[in-house]
């Protein structure tokens, strides 16, 4: 199998960076449909509008209808033919943009991605994550390629709430260990290859990242600015993670996240707080060292990430319950296979019990 690593068309960061918009997109497009939630748009819209004026870009607004699934993708890629549209333009968080990603692989035109929040790695991979109109999970769509632009402005992110931001953390948390997982089993990335030695190595430093610069990216942005921390956190959370898993693999942290998707009470935990926990579940499938557990629940209390089930929603633990889970992380399709070694859902039950268990041990110490 060869290996294979690939990355979006040109990745733009910085404070201010939105000011720049209509130059990066006029060069893939001139009228161009902007779907985001209205928070999102809100916080872009006389940025985009003074930008799309002086570089002569057309654009229409369509608010995002909540989840990413087929129907809203269908809907999106309707409305970008009736207005002949040639470029869209995700805004927001990760289910829209997945869902821009997905719209405009389906209508055959260029996509440029603009996060408000740095809450997930969605914004620099060619992959939607499909849900049921209700949110359950349904499957990975691989798109055939990257997104052609991603433009993320930090004093944008800075604004947003700070529990998105740590969102962003527990999602890019599960990168190295994922992409670590995915190498010593010779599982196949999304692009269908192994891990380049670079893809691992952006893996590694993206948890590095936020092991050193975490916190204080937090506290800078509960304060509404955008340090140099907060910088290279959304650098992490976005680039990195995104090149990261992307390039290198997903292994039992994400599928956890999808095992609790079936489970309503969870529904209100960001995508990245359930895959903290994930991260969790993994380390003990994976039996890691104490010092490599310590690390990671020192660092998921710090910033505030969850590290048990109570803080992801499920108050009353049943093993009825986590057996569901354990069963829909099993999935044949799961990336739970991914691991170097054989999972059931017997040992994925065992260890979300054990991981809540150490978790709730470690909330108890002074």
């Amino acid at each position: 199998m060869n290996k294979i690593m690939i990355s979006p068309g040109r990745y733009v960061q910085g404070a201010g960076a939105l000011n720049d918009i209509g130059k990066h997109v006029a060069n893939l497009g001139t009228k161009a449909l902007v779907l985001g939630g209205k928070r999102g748009i809100d916080a872009i819209k006389s940025l985009l509008e003074a930008s799309f004026k002086e570089h002569q870009v057309d654009y229409v607004v369509e608010l995002f209808g909540g989840e990413c699934s087929r129907p809203e993708i269908d809907r999106i890629v309707a409305i970008s033919k009736q207005n002949n549209i040639d470029i869209i333009i995700g805004v927001g968080g990760g289910k829209a943009l997945d869902t821009a990603k997905a719209s405009a692989h389906f209508a055959k035109i260029p996509v440029a991605i603009v996060p408000t929040i740095a809450a997930t790695d969605a914004p620099c991979s060619a992959l939607s994550v499909i849900y049921t109109p209700e949110g359950v999970f349904d499957s990975y769509l691989v798109l055939p390629k990257n997104p052609d632009l991603v433009l993320v402005d930090t004093a944008i992110i800075a604004q947003a709430p700070a529990r998105l931001f740590v969102s962003g953390m527990g999602d890019a948390l599960a990168t190295w260990f994922e992409a670590d997982a995915c190498a010593k089993a010779f599982a196949g990335n999304l692009p269908g290859g192994l891990s380049t030695s670079a893809a691992l190595c952006l893996a590694k430093l993206c948890y590095d990242i936020l092991i050193e610069y975490g916190l204080r990216a937090k506290l800078a942005l509960e304060q509404g600015v955008a340090t140099e921390a907060v910088e290279k956190v959304v650098e992490a959370n976005t680039l990195l993670s995104g090149l990261g898993f992307e390039s290198s693999g997903l292994a039992a942290a994400h599928a956890v996240h999808n095992g609790f998707t079936v489970l309503e009470e969870t529904h209100h935990a960001y995508h990245g707080e359930k895959v903290s926990f994930g991260t969790l579940v993994q380390l003990v499938l994976e039996n890691r060292t104490t010092a490599e557990m310590e690390e990671v629940l020192s660092f998921c209390k710090s910033v505030g990430l969850p590290i048990t089930l109570k803080e992801i929603g499920i108050a009353n633990v049943t093993p009825a319950k986590i057996r569901q889970v354990a069963e829909a992380t099993c999935a044949p399709d799961e990336t739970v296979h991914n691991q170097p070694f054989t999972v059931s859902a017997d040992t994925v039950y065992a260890a979300i019990i054990a991981a809540d268990a150490i978790g709730s041990t470690y909330l108890k110490q002074d």
